[in-house]
Formats: structure tokens, C-alpha cells, sequence
């Protein structure tokens, strides 16, 4: 199968706006890298995006910026290793060049959204994966009153919940979906 392929040329810091070519580089690059939560085993970060972005394609079919978010959500595990805590600010500022606002404040929401969701419902907290639990903890664990009540206003909320539901959804090792190149119309659509 050969080697991954490189990214020095997108992880080191630029003035240049990052491009199309070096987000599916990106990806590429994903698809070699497994989930940072080891009981997924098997898992790559792409697979995990794909099957992310397809539970949103069912349940959001119109909707194709909320589907890229959901496949590019995790892309900062592959920018930043170990990032644990900031994952969705570090691949947000990488795709916002691309993508623009909407899809870069969902990627940024999903964090947020887990700490909101485990603020407000009784339930999600055991719905989610040991390893969404551990990370939890780095993330700044649920969400104050206050937070709740920012985090709830802002603009991209909703729809961040609506990724990260599909986020804890996309976990299934061996699940079938569409590969990569289903997704390129899509993001050369909203890459506009």
C-alpha cells in the first residue's frame, strides 16, 4: 500500500490561505491515521468523517455545508496531533479559507456542543464513547450555566448539536459508506 502521504507543506505555518488540494491532502493523509480513541479500533480519522458525513447526508440532505463539517470535523487529530482539547479551532482556521464561516463554526462547535449537550441532557452523557468521555475531562467537561446560555446563542448551535450527534454516531468500525471520492462534487460545491 506504500506510505502516507506527506503534509509538511499544510501543517507548517503560512501566511497563504490553505487551498482545496491541501484539505483533500489532508484527508488523504486521514485515511492512514486511526482515531485517537483506541477503543475504536480499526478506525481511521477518515473513515470516521465519512461515516459522520453520510449519517448527516441522511438525516440533512439538503444541507451539504453541515455534511462537510461532519467530514472534515477531526481534521485537527491530523494537523496537530495530541490537540485533544482544541482539535476543532485548529481544523476550523484550516478550512475557513475553503469552506468559509458556516462549516468552520460548526467544526469549531462540535467541541462545545458535546460540553453543552452533557450540560443539558440527562442522557448523552451515557451515550458517549469512553474515549469521548476521557476527552471530555481535557475539554473543559460540561458547560456552566452561563457557557449553556452563551453557547446556546450563538449563531451555529444548532446545527454544531446536529454534527455532534452524528459525530457520536460515526464510531462503527467496518461501517459501509461512501468513500472519498463520493464526496468530491460536494465539497467542490461548497468550496464554491
Amino acid at each position: 500500500m506504500g506510505a502516507p502521504p506527506t503534509i509538511d507543506a499544510v501543517s507548517a505555518p503560512s501566511t497563504d490561505p490553505t487551498t482545496l488540494a491541501q484539505v483533500m491532502a489532508v484527508l488523504h493523509r486521514a485515511g492512514w491515521l486511526e482515531e485517537p480513541n483506541e477503543e475504536i479500533a480499526g478506525l481511521t480519522i477518515l473513515d470516521h468523517g465519512l461515516q459522520c458525513a453520510e449519517l448527516l447526508r441522511r438525516s440533512d440532505p439538503d444541507d451539504p455545508e453541515l455534511q462537510v463539517a461532519g467530514l472534515l470535523h477531526d481534521l485537527g487529530h491530523v494537523l496537530e496531533p495530541g490537540c485533544e482539547d482544541v482539535h476543532g479551532v485548529v481544523a476550523a482556521e484550516f478550512v475557513r479559507p475553503v469552506f468559509g464561516d458556516r462549516v468552520a463554526g460548526l467544526i469549531e462547535g462540535h467541541v462545545p456542543a458535546k460540553r453543552y449537550l452533557v450540560a443539558t441532557d440527562r442522557s448523552y452523557r451515557g451515550q458517549l464513547s469512553e474515549g469521548s468521555l476521557r476527552t471530555l475531562v481535557l475539554q473543559g467537561e460540561a458547560m456552566t450555566p452561563d457557557e449553556a446560555s452563551e453557547f446556546r446563542s450563538s449563531e451555529y448551535a444548532q446545527d454544531a448539536l446536529r454534527l455532534r450527534r452524528a459525530d457520536e454516531g460515526a464510531k462503527l468500525s467496518g461501517a459501509r459508506v461512501p468513500g472519498l471520492d463520493a464526496w468530491t462534487a460536494t465539497l467542490d460545491l461548497v468550496a464554491g
